[in-house]
């Protein structure tokens, strides 16, 4: 997989600096587009945004390329995947709370009407 998904000696620096650094940093992004009511497009342009922000941090720390297309796809595809579940739960949680008379929970990320 080295190589292919991430550029380092270890694939511990990958699961830091984009998983747990950068998953943490798109789900908080995620959770404040939705408690703004913000659109999932301005979403994906913060995450585009986010994504250059880690390539820096893996440029920064363990001397990775900063500009490779091909890894920065791959950390703004993980960082996406972060930022939605954040986006969709807490959009969840929203229409639950705020409109409880007409939504219930179908899951932690959706929501149905009631019947």
């Amino acid at each position: 997989m080295q190589g292919i998904l991430y550029e380092e000696a270890s694939i511990w620096q990958f699961f830091f600096v984009t998983c747990l650094l950068g998953g943490w940093a798109a789900w908080m992004t995620g959770r404040a587009c939705a408690q703004t009511w913000r659109t999932y497009g301005k979403l994906v342009l913060y995450i585009l945004g986010l994504g250059i922000g880690v390539r820096f941090i893996h440029h920064a720390l363990f001397g990775g390329t900063m500009f490779s297309l091909q890894y920065y796809v791959v950390d703004t595809i993980v960082l996406l995947i972060f930022a939605t579940l954040g986006y969709k739960y807490t959009r969840t949680n929203q229409m639950v709370k705020q409109y409880h008379w007409l939504y219930e929970k179908a899951s932690p990320l959706s929501w149905r009407p009631k019947s």
